[in-house]
Formats: C-alpha cells, sequence, structure tokens
C-alpha cells in the first residue's frame, strides 16, 4: 500500500497539494503515482512567471514506462519550479512528498479542481 501523507490534499489525478502559510500551493505527484511510473527519467516543469488555469498540465514526467502529465489544482502564477529534479529526477521516486514540482500563488477567485483528503484518496487508490 503506497504512503498516503495525512496533512496533504490530493487529487483524482494523483497529486499531492500542500497549502503552504504565505498562501502558495505547493504540488508534487503522489507515492502511488511514481509506484505506478517506474524508475523517473526526466521531468518537464512549467516556466516560473506562467499563468495557468486549474486542469492545466503543469509539467510532464517521463519514466522507462511511460510519460505522464502533471496536472494543476488550481489557477494563478507559477512562482517556483523544483529546478533540482533535471539534474536528479530521481528524486521523485525516493521521496516523492519531499521532491515537489512547482509552486503556485492562486488567482483570487480561481477555479480549483476537486481535491480530496487523504481517507478518500486512499479509497481512491485501493478501489
Amino acid at each position: 500500500m503506497s504512503f498516503v501523507p495525512e496533512e496533504f490534499k490530493y487529487t483524482d489525478d494523483h497529486e499531492w497539494v500542500r497549502r503552504e502559510a504565505d498562501g502558495t500551493v505547493t504540488v508534487g505527484i503522489t507515492d502511488h503515482a511514481q509506484r505506478e511510473l517506474g524508475d523517473v527519467v526526466f521531468v518537464d516543469l512549467p516556466l516560473r512567471g506562467k499563468t495557468v488555469e486549474a486542469g492545466d498540465a503543469g509539467g510532464t514526467i517521463e519514466s522507462v514506462k511511460a510519460a505522464t502529465d502533471v496536472f494543476v489544482p488550481v489557477s494563478g502564477e507559477m512562482t517556483a519550479v523544483n529546478e533540482d529534479l533535471a539534474d536528479s529526477p530521481e528524486d521523485v521516486n525516493s521521496d516523492p512528498y519531499e521532491a515537489w514540482l512547482f509552486k503556485i500563488k492562486p488567482t483570487a477567485g480561481g477555479s480549483t479542481v476537486t481535491l480530496l483528503s487523504a481517507a478518500e484518496y486512499k479509497k481512491l487508490i485501493a478501489g
């Protein structure tokens, strides 16, 4: 069974979402997602400053098995990307909850995708 931290929110596309004290939102992929992908070999992330809409593809993760889009959970502006992943994409496999992908400053009143609690996400991946 995949590890699912209780303090995060989740999307049904297997991203984790953490709201930071400054109001930004940090996004990564879940333990379940990295297990399904296998060994991650490349991470393509968006540009800082880019305006994104909830549900947009916010980057791509490539593994030895497949490539998959990482979706944006909230409309806003990309304020940071984890540039360390360019040189060490395997960090996504070794610690998916520390190897965040990007940070977004949400737009006031911007749309969001439906976020799941840890319990709801556990039910999703168990089924």
